[in-house]
């Protein structure tokens, strides 16, 4: 082999590998270069974030060239306004975490939900007490910081701003801004709870006799003391944070409903009547019966009970608070409405029977004195006292004024004219029983109460007889209208009938009365005597006439035959019957209104006219009978004659037509065969 060859190869061999070298050298300097392009490439941000920090660095370094001293004094200052910052921020946490607790149902455990709520009212209230303390450490040491250049303006110009937040929100007094509203979302709960308890425990109270006349009603029952002691928890609660008028205005929305729920199954509709609703008295008297009894079921049952359950519920919070609730619920159930309607009969139109009326309003008042002056008589219930003192003296002034106008109003009456049909005036009848029942065991101590209350009133002394004095005066002048009345009368007869009738009803209706034992045995005797006189007259002057008109004198004698005796028998029953028609016709449209005297007044009659009558027709009516005008003189039957006389005097409802015979034919029927021969009259 040449050598030069070899030696050629070699050098190849030699350039190749250093090639090869070079080669992989570029390339792994190459891969350097690349990683450390792109390290440069991560490492821009980084540096430009180190750029962006070097200035707080900068300001944090440069601390360290302030005064030595301050420097030692600064950490001293730092302890001590964040000690008391760390407390605060420790309470708010807790405060957070009853969040949970206080935003669950009360009714599924009252008393841990209190417990609960106690906590945060202490942690708000060390919040409320500290925060201020705090802020005004942190105030100082950033004030101290300033002064010494020890910290970074804008460091401390960020603190200010959050400092002077703070304080804003502590001085507005917001405790809301301390838990988030927290405490109002458990009070509100609290509430709602407080209003449950009530209302499923207030049931209106099951009425069992709707008159009421025997009070058959169950008194309410108090409330469960477990419920009163949880009613009063969460009034604690509720008064600790400035909410106890919230706490009244719900117990008396459902309370006073619950009244008046109550209340609704009595139909007390006519408490909202006016005094334009009625005509009379007459008209509204049995609801004034029934007033009375409403009242008293009200006051004693339900207002009572009412009282007592105010009294158990707010006791703990005193006297002024718990009647003023109930002076609330009063008002808003229905008493006020109570007393309205005793003021709108006080001023509805005087008449007689208002007197009676205002003393049962008066009784009732009366008997509820003492209840009305313990539940009402506190400073809440002013204007419940208020109320029922106008309405005692609007009672009381007007039972008095009607009372002693009595004796006025019957003399004024003395110039109206009497009864056309002769009849008992209504002033007699009414005027009477009137007196009666003023001189009677359910009045006369009312009455009597009264005057001597209204003659206090005028600082005068009562007399103790007077109300029997002014009832005697009264009658006394009944009895003067009597004797004007009938003079009044241009008819004698009928002047006897009216005073047969007033006399008799004087006698009879106060007899055994309290009037009459009153005016005593010798005045009640003298109207019997009155009623025996005009009794006489009456018949003397009228009926007692009628049988002289069928005189059988000339019958016997006649010597004319029967022809002349046919003749004087017509022309005395026309004369009869002329007579009867026109008395009958006059004293038709007279009343006798006591029954007893009518029936004995006509039973006279008939036993007057009736026998003479009847003999007569026996006699005499064959004669008549057998002429062809027979129905001109025979015009009754002694029945239909007899129905006629019974007929008379009585009142308008119980009148009926009068009972005028057929024509009579050959016999009179009255189931006697009255013809006669022509000897029997011969």
């Amino acid at each position: 082999m040449d050598p030069s060859g070899i030696g050629n190869d070699c050098k190849n061999e030699f350039c190749i590998d250093n090639l090869i070298a070079a080669r992989k050298s570029l390339k792994l300097s190459l891969e350097k270069s690349k990683t450390l392009g792109l390290a440069l490439e991560k490492a821009g941000p980084r540096l430009e974030e180190i750029n962006q920090r070097l200035p707080y660095l900068e300001a944090a370094v440069r601390p360290i060239r302030a005064d030595k001293d301050a420097l030692v004094a600064v950490g001293g200052h730092i302890n001590r306004a964040v000690g008391p910052a760390a407390a605060v921020l420790k309470v708010f946490d807790a405060v957070h975490g009853l969040e949970k607790s206080l935003l669950s149902d009360p009714r599924n455990d009252l008393p841990g939900y209190l417990s609960v709520l106690k906590r945060l009212e202490e942690a708000l209230k060390f919040l409320g007490d500290n925060c201020g303390l705090a802020i005004q450490w942190l105030e100082d040491i950033i004030e101290y910081l300033e002064d010494n250049r020890v910290a970074d303006g804008r460091y401390l110009s960020n603190m200010k701003t959050s400092l002077k937040g703070l304080r804003e929100l502590q001085n507005d007094g917001e405790r809301v801004h301390l838990d988030g509203g927290l405490l109002d979302a458990a009070l509100d709960k609290l509430e709602n709870k407080f209003r449950r308890l009530l209302m499923e425990h207030s049931v209106p109270l099951p009425m069992s006799s709707p008159s009421l006349g025997e009070q058959a009603c169950i008194a309410p029952s108090p409330l469960p003391v477990t419920v009163i002691q949880k009613l009063q928890a969460i009034l604690g609660r509720l008064i600790a944070n400035n909410r106890l008028e919230k706490c009244i205005a719900i117990y008396v929305e459902v309370r006073s409903s619950n009244v008046r729920a109550s209340l609704k199954a009595l139909d007390l509709d006519y408490l909202e009547i006016s005094v334009s609703e009625f005509n009379d008295m007459q008209s509204i008297e049995g609801y004034i019966g029934q007033w009375g009894k409403h009242l008293e079921f009200a006051v004693k049952h339900l207002f009572e009970a009412e009282f007592k359950l105010c009294n158990d519920v707010f006791e703990r919070i005193g006297l002024d608070v718990w009647m003023g609730c109930f002076a609330k619920i009063a008002a808003q159930a229905g008493i006020l409405a109570f007393l309205q309607f005793g003021k709108t009969i006080t001023e509805s139109k005087k008449e007689p029977i208002k007197l009676l009326k205002l003393l049962d309003i008066f009784a009732s008042l009366n008997k509820l004195r003492l209840d009305f002056n313990r539940l009402f008589g506190g400073a809440a219930c002013i204007e419940i006292q208020n109320l029922t003192r106008d309405l005692i003296k609007r009672v009381i002034d007007g039972a008095a004024e009607i009372f002693w106008e009595i004796f006025v109003q019957v003399e004024l009456q003395r110039q109206s004219p009497p009864p056309q049909d002769g009849s008992i005036p209504k002033l007699v009848s009414s005027i009477t029983d009137y007196c009666n029942k003023l001189l009677g065991d359910d009045y006369r101590p009312i009455l009597t109460q009264v005057l001597v209350i209204h003659q206090s009133w005028k600082h005068k002394k009562f007399q103790e007889m007077i109300l029997v004095n002014e009832v005697s005066k009264i009658i006394k002048a009944v009895d003067l209208n009597l004797d004007t009345w009938m003079k009044a009368y241009g008819d004698t007869t009928l002047s006897c009938l009216f005073a047969m009738n007033c006399h008799w009803h004087l006698y009879k209706d106060l007899k055994g009365t309290k009037v009459g034992e009153l005016m005593g045995d010798s005045w009640l005797k003298e109207h019997e005597q009155y009623k025996e006189y005009y009794s006489a007259v009456f018949f003397r002057e009228s009926w007692a006439k009628l049988p002289v008109h069928l005189s059988r004198e000339g019958l016997i004698m006649l010597s004319g035959g029967r022809a002349n005796a046919r003749d004087l028998v017509k022309k005395r029953l026309k004369t009869f019957n002329e007579a009867f028609d026109e008395m009958f016709r006059k004293q038709s449209g007279w009343v006798i209104p006591e029954r007893d005297l009518r029936e004995k007044t006509c039973q006279l009659i008939v036993q007057t006219v009736l026998p003479v009558y009847r003999s007569y027709m026996q006699t005499y009516g064959p004669l008549v009978e057998q002429d062809a005008s027979s129905s001109k003189y025979v015009k009754y039957t002694v029945q239909g004659l007899e129905q006629m006389l019974h007929s008379l005097f009585l009142p308008r409802r119980e009148r009926y037509g009068s009972f005028k015979g057929r024509p009579t034919g050959s016999k009179i029927d009255n189931g006697v065969d009255l013809r006669r021969t022509a000897s029997a009259v011969a």
